[in-house]
């Protein structure tokens, strides 16, 4: 996969100062780093749901902002799908409803199908007629991983969006998931405190610390370089990484 996003900003909150440049041309890119780095932040300003104070974000060619000349792409128009930690589904649509929400350009019957494919990915088909408040945690990221990825999204934001799953489930559906981004050709920019994960899905890395980005690169290099100080001060999971 070619060269896709483009992210040269610079953004304060509070004692953070978010600078980042990078470009990212894998298919999978793991972000790691502790918390208060600038993760989310870093996710936000891709999403469109911060606006930077400085700079740029260009996802397929598409300038999403752009300071200088004041370019600005509204959230839900940036065809991004953003999964947070802590599930936002909306509380009075039920789970076809709400997986639903962002397929206004599809028929009826495309929209039927499309839903029921995404409930059956996330082994989520059961709880279709639930209200959200019916709903566990990790069910709730199902229906949330569903619904941002119906619409057809160019670009995937996941913001540790397994929490709540049992370690066999979200193994399952993060192979899953990665084997239909990749037929399908849609990036993922994904936060991880598994290390695992980024051999899994064959992934870039980068750490982020203090709002910048330290390593990028395959997670053979850096995962290599980066083992002790990710294991001693990042806190991330080791499970696989000795393998």
């Amino acid at each position: 996969m070619s060269d896709y996003l483009q992210i040269d900003v610079e953004h304060k909150l509070g004692e953070l100062s978010l600078e980042v440049s990078c470009t990212l041309s894998a298919s999978w890119t793991v972000l790691f780093g502790p918390s208060g780095a600038g993760k989310t932040s870093l996710l936000r300003v891709i999403g469109g749901l911060t606006r930077p104070d400085r700079g740029r974000v260009v996802l397929h060619g598409r300038t999403l902002v752009e300071t200088e000349s004041g370019a600005w792409v509204p959230p839900g128009q940036r065809a991004i799908g953003f999964v947070t930690q802590r599930p936002t589904l909306f509380p009075r649509m039920n789970v076809t409803d709400n997986v639903s929400f962002g397929l206004s350009g599809f028929d009826g019957r495309s929209r039927q199908e499309r839903v029921g494919q995404m409930l059956e990915l996330f082994e989520a088909g059961p709880l279709a007629k639930r209200m959200p408040a019916e709903l566990s945690g990790g069910e709730k990221q199902r229906v949330a991983l569903a619904r941002a990825l119906a619409p057809e999204p160019r670009l995937l934001l996941l913001d540790e969006p397994f929490t709540g799953m049992d370690a066999d489930l979200k193994a399952s559906i993060l192979e899953r998931l990665t084997a239909l981004l990749a037929e399908r050709k849609v990036p993922a920019l994904y936060v991880s405190h598994d290390v695992a994960e980024a051999f899994q899905t064959a992934a870039d890395v980068m750490v982020i610390e203090h709002g910048e980005i330290k390593a990028h690169g395959p997670a053979h290099v850096v995962l290599a370089s980066q083992r002790e100080q990710l294991l001693r001060q990042l806190g991330v999971v080791s499970g696989g990484l000795d393998a």
